[in-house]
């Protein structure tokens, strides 16, 4: 598995703890799923900062992209795929 291709993979995992957590919060709002959801999102965004840091090669646009909440990973995995 490429840089890419795990930024791709952690974005898209990134944005789904996001919907999970906000659709708690809009619906029946479970403790349990908020601190189930609510560290995993918190680990999964530093694992798309840190992909992201290595796969820029000097492009800070990927990684300052990459700090975008919930849609980060997707924005700075596309702008890595254009090249330099």
């Amino acid at each position: 598995m490429n840089g890419t291709t795990a930024l791709r993979l952690l974005g898209a995992v990134e944005l789904a703890s996001m919907l999970v957590l906000f659709g708690n919060l809009a619906t029946v709002h479970h403790e349990a799923v908020a601190s189930a959801i609510g560290p995993l999102h918190g680990m999964v965004y530093l694992a798309v900062l840190v992909t992201a840091l290595a796969v820029a090669r000097g492009r800070h646009r990927v990684w300052l992209l990459a700090l975008v909440p919930a849609v980060g990973g997707l924005l700075a995995e596309r702008a890595a795929r254009r090249p330099a």
